[in-house]
């Protein structure tokens, strides 16, 4: 920041700049998000016993989905300090070959593992013989998808370092119009595809997926912004090229077990909330659904904030820059959050109406909305902490900062107020609140300190 411009109007260029690049990638978080919504809706249309086999088969792959995402997640802060120091276009390109690889073998392990384990976990379930069955079979068309995911992850963080979020909305769109589509035929068998029921989902998902990565990557070819790193061109082996994946994976892993921990302790809730019965469960999820749409804002504005503050590290704009940079995206994250509270305060009956027409479950899920109100500021200065401390990639201790704030704090709270304070279901979403003020606390201070350095 230069400390020759007013203070307003360094926020506003640098608001303006972390704006252009968040506002493409919400529309396409929340296009990527709208796969499982179609597939859930579309499952519904066939009958109760597919919509509960396509729900717990994808609740338990978004566990492997997030994970694997937050690991090429770190394409990002590696290319976005490289553009910054102004690097040959080339070696991004000859980094992404190679991430491309990684990826391969990560999508390996993910299909792998959804495989394997489906089987033996869903039948602990204690669910209908053909539901589990059904579910099973839905996750093994699913892991598929592991493969057209992990490229797509890796296309995508390596655009948004280099600045270019909008070729990752045309692919986004185009994977949630190309699952809609298989779901529908696969699922009843239209245009002659056969019937294959909820298992068509999983299939519809895994195709979709790779029509994502395949757009994606065939913009690196058209996109004046992607063209110079020369994806497809064919390159000669680099000495200490393993360097590369060892970088990706040193700081990708810690970013996976971020977003798994946080992904995680919204599934302990669930399993805490279900103590108080189905009503509970179901306003639990009603409430969640909206509060993961919503933050689907405050993310973008957190992988925004990588971007940027990578960019100035890169860059050498020098420390001050880089908090300045960081600072905003919290701040852009606050003012959102005061926006998303004011919705779900205001809006509530209006919001649950959509989801329910049962009275009993819409009352307590207009009830929830308004505590989920209460942690949108945490949140939001959680996740664009976590972005800007990826943007000088720093993710080991953001990981223990966060795994303890969530873990050790968040749940056992969550725990002690619902079930031995008295409080209820309504315990539970103070304990996810006092977990995530932890983190935001600790996330923001971390950010602070290391920026110093930068």
């Amino acid at each position: 920041m230069s400390s020759a411009s007013p203070p307003g109007s360094a926020f506003r260029r640098e608001a303006g700049a972390s704006l252009r690049l968040a506002l493409p990638l919400v529309a396409a978080q929340v296009a990527a998000v709208g796969m499982g919504t179609v597939d859930t809706i579309l499952a519904g249309r066939l009958g109760p016993q597919a919509l509960a086999a396509v729900a717990v088969g994808s609740n338990y792959a978004v566990l492997f989905f997030i994970f694997f995402m937050g690991v090429l997640m770190a394409c990002s802060p590696i290319v976005a300090q490289r553009h910054g120091a102004g690097r040959d276009p080339l070696q991004t390109g000859a980094f992404l070959r190679e991430a491309l690889l990684v990826g391969t073998g990560l999508a390996l392990l993910w299909w792998l593992a959804l495989r394997l384990s489906a089987g033996p976990l869903l039948q602990r379930l204690q669910l209908p013989p053909d539901t589990t069955r059904m579910a099973v079979e839905f996750l093994h068309a699913l892991s598929w998808s592991a493969f057209g995911f992990s490229a797509w992850f890796v296309l995508r963080y390596t655009a948004e370092g280099l600045g270019q979020p909008r070729p990752i909305l045309l692919a986004g769109v185009v994977g949630l119009v190309v699952n809609a589509l298989l779901a529908w035929g696969l699922l009843f068998g239209h245009w002659g595809l056969p019937a294959l029921g909820a298992v068509g989902c999983g299939w519809a998902t895994s195709i979709a997926a790779l029509a994502m990565a395949a757009t994606l990557a065939l913009q690196y070819g058209l996109r004046a912004g992607l063209r110079p790193v020369g994806l497809f061109r064919r390159s000669p082996p680099r000495p200490g090229a393993g360097a590369d994946s060892a970088e990706l994976l040193r700081l990708g892993l810690p970013i996976g077990l971020i977003l798994a921990a946080e992904a995680g302790l919204f599934v302990m809730a669930a399993m805490l909330m279900s103590q108080f019965g189905e009503a509970e469960v179901a306003a639990y999820q009603i409430a969640l659904n909206f509060a993961a749409l919503l933050f689907m804002i405050p993310l973008s504005v957190g992988l925004a904030a990588t971007v940027r503050v990578g960019h100035a590290v890169g860059a050498g704009l020098g420390a001050a820059e880089v908090r300045y940079r960081g600072r905003v995206g919290m701040q852009l994250g606050l003012l959102n959050a005061a926006s998303n509270a004011l919705i779900m305060l205001l809006l509530a009956p209006a919001i649950v109406r959509l989801y329910t027409a049962d009275a009993a479950i819409g009352a307590l899920a207009v009830q929830f909305l308004w505590l989920a109100a209460a942690f949108q500021f945490f949140d939001a200065v959680q996740v664009t902490a976590n972005g800007a401390l990826r943007g000088i990639k720093d993710t080991r201790l953001p990981m223990l900062i966060t795994v303890l704030a969530y873990w050790a704090v968040g749940f056992p709270v969550s725990w002690w107020l619902a079930f031995h304070a008295g409080l209820g279901p309504a315990g539970v979403w103070w304990g996810l609140t006092v977990g995530l003020a932890v983190a935001a606390a600790g996330l923001a201070a971390r950010f602070r300190y290391k920026a110093q350095s930068a």
